[in-house]
């Protein structure tokens, strides 16, 4: 089989998830080909994007329960400098966030020029999870949404244009936008599921809204579509990754990432001050004398 190449998962036109793989059979077996070597990789570059203090990455990872989207953020970022990384989970709004817009709570969330920030579940949830469930749009007390025979389809498109427009302004001010929808089957779901319950050490992981939820899985994966059908651009690009093989879909993720970022020639180290390179060996003798 042929290496992966990141175009084969990008979104650029219109799909049809019950069109694309949720497993990939891949040759992975070359040593550049492999976790270890990309994230490694991955954890240099940002050492150099923290020196160039230009650029922020924001990776926006979406998918059904047990898609995996947790251990594959432990693997692909685990070789970065713990500063050079945060991750936010974003649950159900509270009653702070729910006095501001819906995209409040990911502005302030977004990275710092010089780092990643890794969205576990990401303002995508507020034209998925919602229109699921329109009565939580509701919670956010919005002028003339009374109830919910008044979320209309015009409410969704201009929700989308707002997200559209968010990650224009963020990506226009330095912060590179990757967005990969983990792309589990049904039936791999329900065998992590039963893993839960049948592998005591993952218990604690079972939760009875899982059930609930998956009983929504044709509704999840049409708004899922919908959404991404929407806002994949070339901004802000959504990625299809199959999901049934955890291994091979975090070593997509991280090569795409580690593909994308080498676009970006300009994320260099920045060079020695002239004044100071003109007295190195003055210093070095200062500090030799100590």
């Amino acid at each position: 089989m042929k290496s992966i190449n990141p175009d084969d998962f990008k979104v650029v036109h219109a799909i049809e998830l019950s069109k694309m793989p949720t497993l990939l059979a891949v040759d992975n077996d070359e040593e550049e080909d492999k976790l270890d070597k990309v994230r490694e990789k991955l954890s240099k570059l940002q050492d150099v994007m923290y020196a160039h203090n230009r650029y922020g990455v924001l990776i926006c990872l979406q998918g059904m329960d047990t898609s995996g989207k947790d251990s594959l953020i432990r693997e692909v970022f685990k070789e970065f400098n713990s500063r050079g990384v945060v991750v936010h989970s974003f649950k159900t709004p509270n009653s702070t966030e729910l006095e501001h817009d819906y995209l409040w709570r990911h502005y302030l969330a977004l990275p710092e020029k010089g780092k990643f920030a890794v969205f576990n579940r990401t303002h995508y949830e507020n034209v998925l999870v919602t229109r699921v469930h329109p009565e939580y749009i509701l919670n956010e007390n919005l002028p003339g949404i009374e109830d919910v025979s008044a979320i209309t389809d015009t409410f969704w498109e201009n929700r989308m244009e707002q997200i559209r427009n968010f990650e224009k302004h963020i990506t226009q001010n330095g912060t590179i936008v990757l967005k990969f929808f983990l792309h589990l089957s049904k039936e791999e779901q329900r065998e992590r599921l039963l893993r839960r319950l049948e592998e005591q050490k993952q218990n604690w992981k079972f939760s009875i809204g899982d059930l609930k939820e998956r009983e929504l899985w044709t509704d999840y994966m049409h708004y899922y579509e919908e959404a991404i059908n929407n806002t994949s651009t070339a901004y802000a690009p959504w990625y299809v990754v199959p999901a049934d093989d955890k291994e091979m879909c975090r070593y997509i993720v991280g090569k795409i990432i580690w593909e994308e970022m080498q676009k970006h020639t300009d994320i260099q180290e920045p060079e020695m001050d002239e004044k100071i390179r003109e007295n190195i060996e003055l210093y070095k003798e200062i500090l030799t004398k100590e």
